[in-house]
């Protein structure tokens, strides 16, 4: 006879009934344990089940893990979640941990507060010093430019670019180029002016044989320089060389014309040499045009002659 299955037994409600042969015996349900005639759950979670957290609810427990875990297959250990590969919010790179993640951004960008986003740095605010002209922000970098005239050397300073080599002039037939900064200049091939004739390439000399010559320099020597605004003064800046020495002459240099302000002087060097100077700061775009001439005398002969240059100075703005 089952006196279970027809109630003829007198266990509590909190207990079992179970048919044996010839009668029936009262236990717990799994999870309780027998405490006088009652049955009490068996709080696991006393018995550290779980890695993590236990939960015990009747009868049973179940065990849950902390933020950035999961449960693994036993249901009570707890293994890393991998976030970067759960679509963790990162905008640009995400790293994995242990129990959590970490966002971090491309070169040229910065974190922003709330640790996911990323924002672009803009190297050109931090100095004014990155590049030689003017610096570009681009996303994620920046990049250097120079002006009209110049192109980079390397990624950040600027080189003269010249255009008489170059073959970007529009010099026509009987001119030649001439290279100054940020640009060029187109000058006559032949500047000798009546009574001097031309011997070579920028060199005109004036014949004794005409009676204007005898007041003015045996030779004209032609040569062009180009010097930038903002240079330290006193600066040297051209020097200047005999080509004929005579013996028992001595030389003497001058600057015979264009320098009506005073922004330039002679400083002599030796008898055959000087060093042009310029003596004050100076502002471009403007072109001076001196005359610089060497006298010689030699008063063993009581002869006297002299011998000009005519230097053409570009002065370009300064562009740094």
């Amino acid at each position: 006879m089952d006196e279970c299955e027809l109630d003829l037994h007198d266990c509590q409600p909190s207990q079992q009934c179970v048919n044996t042969p010839g009668a029936f015996i009262c236990q717990c349900p799994d999870g309780y344990s027998k405490i006088g005639p009652e049955c009490v759950d068996i709080d696991e979670c006393r018995y550290r089940y779980c890695q993590h957290r236990c939960v015990n609810v009747p009868g049973s427990f179940s065990c849950q893990c902390e933020p950035g875990f999961q449960l693994a297959g036993n249901n009570r250990s707890c293994i890393d979640v991998n976030e970067c590969d759960m679509g963790a919010p990162c905008q640009q790179r995400c790293y994995n941990t242990y129990g959590t993640f970490l966002c971090r951004c491309d070169q040229g960008y910065e974190l922003g507060p709330d640790g996911f986003t990323c924002s672009d740095i803009d190297e050109c605010g931090y100095s004014s010093y990155l590049c030689q002209f003017q610096c570009v922000n681009e996303p994620g970098k920046f990049s250097c430019v120079c002006p009209d005239g110049y192109q980079l050397l390397g990624s950040r300073l600027c080189q003269d670019v010249n255009e008489c080599e170059t073959g970007e002039h529009q010099c026509g037939d009987g001119q030649s180029c001439v290279n100054i900064h940020g640009g060029y200049q187109c000058v006559d091939t032949n500047r000798c002016l009546d009574p001097y004739v031309q011997v070579s390439d920028n060199r005109c000399v004036c014949p004794v044989v005409k009676p204007p010559c005898r007041e003015l320099p045996f030779s004209i020597v032609h040569r062009y320089m180009s010097i930038t605004s903002e240079r330290s003064v006193p600066s040297d800046i051209f020097q200047i060389q005999a080509t004929s020495v005579y013996p028992g002459a001595y030389n003497t240099f001058r600057i015979r014309t264009g320098d009506p302000n005073g922004d330039f002087y002679i400083r002599q060097i030796n008898n055959i040499s000087a060093m042009l100077v310029l003596a004050r700061a100076v502002t471009g775009p403007r072109e001076y045009v001196l005359e610089l001439e060497m006298v010689s005398i030699n008063p063993i002969m009581s002869y006297q002659t002299s011998s000009a240059l005519r230097l053409s100075v570009y002065v370009g703005p300064y562009p740094f």
